[in-house]
């Protein structure tokens, strides 16, 4: 009887602790190791605009309208379609624009080794140094996922793990319209934000279409579209 009490305790602490774990993995506020930054606290009415993947066949059409809507914006790239597209990654450096981590593999960073993720975040910049971008490399996680190694890692390296306070297709779906998604941004975007579009893949192309209309409304409110480390540099002291 005690043996198997002694069973029941121990189901129930790894039951605890995987629902703890579970929990921070995914959490935007907490992480063990670190700084978590989903937005700036800042006076000066500024935004980053981010997308995530790629680069893909559809980045020079993403650039082309950056350059039509006269705005620099961040790219998290994966090394692995980095390394297919190293042209295209050329491109987004050779426009002016930000280039960031996001993995090489995209994999869920949370039951990763120390090595694993080493390895994903190291690979994937000598990459972004390969096709010239020389600024700070900024790191975003796939899914947002952390648990222990990934922010020890960035700790360790004095990197902060970038998030995002405005995703429209997360909180709207990606079935959203381009019109509910730029009513969205619009609505939710403040001093200091970051947001975050998937606008790489085909099947996101309402995204893709949203963008004018974004850009268009925040900049009549007075917003300014800046990277990511040009928006950390403008945090109030």
């Amino acid at each position: 009887m005690k043996k198997l009490k002694k069973i029941i305790l121990l189901a129930i602490a790894l039951c605890v602790l995987f629902y703890l774990g579970f929990k921070i993995s995914k959490s935007r506020e907490f992480q063990f190791f670190g700084g978590i930054i989903k937005n700036i606290e800042t006076n000066e009415k500024v935004v980053a605009l981010t997308f995530d993947d790629g680069p893909t066949n559809n980045t020079d059409k993403i650039l082309d309208k950056l350059d039509s809507l006269d705005i620099k914006a961040t790219f998290f790239v994966t090394g692995n379609e980095l390394e297919q597209n190293l042209e295209k990654g050329k491109k987004i450096v050779d426009a002016g624009h930000e280039l960031g981590n996001h993995t090489y593999s995209h994999n869920r960073m949370v039951l990763k080794s120390y090595s694993f993720t080493k390895e994903e975040i190291e690979k994937t910049d000598r990459l972004i140094r390969d096709v010239g971008y020389t600024g700070d490399i900024q790191f975003r996680p796939p899914y947002f996922k952390k648990l222990i190694f990934l922010p020890y890692y960035l700790f360790k390296n004095d990197r902060k793990t970038i998030l995002c306070d405005v995703e429209p297709e997360t909180a709207l779906g990606f079935s959203a319209g381009s019109e509910e998604i730029s009513d969205y941004v619009i609505s939710n975007t403040k001093e200091g934000s970051i947001i975050l579009m998937h606008v790489m893949y085909d099947s996101r192309v309402e995204a893709f279409n949203s963008l004018e209309a974004i850009v268009d409304k925040l900049k009549e409110k007075g917003y300014k579209f800046v990277t990511v480390s040009e928006l950390l540099k403008m945090k109030n002291k």
